[in-house]
């Protein structure tokens, strides 16, 4: 189905950073880990006025005149910008397991979004795809209703302005602007990539009637499949047609195909056409409509999302946000800065940054948990100034549990401070073997005008001096946002 995937849809996606077998090659990426691909999902297109004004050319008067064979590529040459606008309702069914006494029920899923972007091509990979863009969000509205449950999502003004990185059929983004949420990030990977759409254009010249298969790549931007295990999706040159005075030629594509994807199993049915202008040679507009089902190990269908997805696009003049000059001074290859993920919680009035290797693993009560994709974690808990213990005392507690779980100290370093009033900082550390591992414990107390904060870093050996570096950045971001 559509690049408007049925997982954003069809629930929200835990904070994670991605598995290490993900991760691309082609740039240093080392703290950039690509996001996995999810399953896209289907909608009706909802037309904007300028959509529906070109729904109302393609009412068009096919060439008369005899059109010898054409090839039909768009080239995305470093500096090429677009403008994309995008339309998406959908709605479904998915089927939740049997509970204890219940049979299975059934979750009603709809949505609908409204996306419009300008972008500009950045780089090129060795391979001549696109491998780097810059992104300007002007709007970004996603709703959905989940069972009887209503959800809401943007990307925040600040940080609309994004490159993306092309890793294999993910786009890795961050922003020049500041750090992202994962939920932002998550909203940019539902888009279209249109530089893959290439691949529903034929590799040679062609004439009306003349028919091919759609590339690979170009199914799995369509699908999210991760895998592709069977099936096709054809092509078709249907005619060449003059639209407001610009030669065209329209293409229709359809097909079934199943694989594999991050949400296991799933067969597409997909059925649509697009317009490629032929005196500025890029795809225009696309419509497709399509059903995706999901099925179980046994191949039953246990849910299924359907509707209609319209893509609009067009050339344009560099937009000043995305020229050179709007350009200059900003960090546009990936760094430790710029890749930076936020966690806000509002419910506990916490903020803090963290590296995408790093993940909020869970909440309880007034503790936050943080795993590190090579399995050191953080434990942070909220509390008010009077409950928050003096780090004499902490260091206290420590040395008493440690004793408690017969533990070996290797090495110890005192309590100091990190930084002072207003928003105060103080640590130690234990190198210690526990339970026949050896760790790295490091404990910092924090104290702001809001409340405190106690942070307990459970690291393991290996690149220590980096897993150290990132728990205190991580502790130095800590920002309490309301009193506790």
């Amino acid at each position: 189905m559509m690049r408007t995937r049925a997982r954003f849809w069809l629930r929200t996606p835990p904070p994670n950073p991605l598995p290490a077998t993900e991760r691309g090659s082609q740039t240093n990426t080392s703290f950039l880990p690509p996001l996995s691909v999810a399953g896209r999902g289907l909608g009706r297109g909802v037309c904007a006025p300028s959509l529906l004004a070109l729904l109302g050319m393609l009412i068009a008067v096919p060439s008369a005149a005899a059109q010898a064979p054409v090839r039909l590529r768009e080239a995305f040459a470093v500096g090429y910008e677009y403008h994309v606008s995008t339309r998406v309702e959908l709605t479904g069914t998915l089927t939740l397991p049997p509970e204890k006494d219940k049979g299975p029920q059934s979750l009603t899923v709809t949505g609908k979004s409204a996306i419009e972007y300008d972008e500009r091509v950045l780089a090129q990979g060795q391979d001549g795809r696109v491998g780097k863009t810059v992104r300007l969000y002007r709007r970004v509205e996603f709703q959905r209703k989940v069972g009887e449950q209503d959800q809401e999502s943007t990307i925040r003004p600040a940080v609309r302005r994004l490159v993306l990185l092309r890793l294999a059929q993910s786009e890795v983004p961050y922003s020049p602007d500041g750090p992202l949420l994962w939920g932002e990030i998550d909203q940019v990977r539902t888009d279209v990539f249109t530089p893959a759409l290439n691949g529903l254009l034929p590799a040679g010249a062609v004439s009306s009637g003349d028919r091919w298969n759609a590339s690979l790549e170009a199914v799995q931007e369509l699908t999210d499949l991760e895998r592709i295990e069977a099936g096709t999706v054809g092509c078709k040159l249907e005619q060449f047609a003059t639209l407001s005075g610009r030669r065209h030629a329209r293409i229709s594509f359809s097909g079934t195909v199943s694989g594999v994807g991050e949400d296991g199993r799933s067969r597409h049915q997909l059925e649509g056409y697009f317009f490629f202008d032929m005196e500025s040679n890029h795809l225009s507009y696309l419509s497709l409509s399509g059903v995706q089902q999901m099925l179980d190990k046994d191949g039953k269908v246990v849910g299924k999302v359907e509707g209609n997805f319209v893509l609009t696009r067009r050339p344009q003049p560099r937009v000043r946000e995305l020229s050179d000059e709007g350009l200059r001074g900003l960090a546009l290859e990936p760094n430790e800065d710029n890749t930076l993920l936020l966690y806000e919680n509002p419910d506990l009035g916490l903020r803090c940054l963290h590296p995408r290797r790093w993940r909020v693993a869970g909440v309880s009560g007034r503790q936050v948990a943080l795993d590190e994709k090579g399995g050191s974690g953080m434990l942070v808990t909220v509390d008010a100034l009077k409950q928050t213990p003096t780090t004499a005392a902490f260091l206290q507690e420590v040395q008493t549990w440690l004793q408690q779980q017969k533990a070996t100290t290797l090495a110890a370093d005192g309590p100091r401070a990190l930084q002072g009033p207003p928003a105060s900082i103080e640590r130690f550390a234990m190198d210690v073997t526990l339970k026949g591992e050896r760790v790295v414990l490091t404990y910092f107390v924090v104290r702001q005008a809001a409340g405190g904060v106690t942070v307990v870093a459970r690291l393991l050996p290996a690149d220590l001096a980096t897993l150290s570096r990132e728990a205190e950045r991580i502790v130095r971001s800590i920002q309490l946002t309301r009193p506790q």
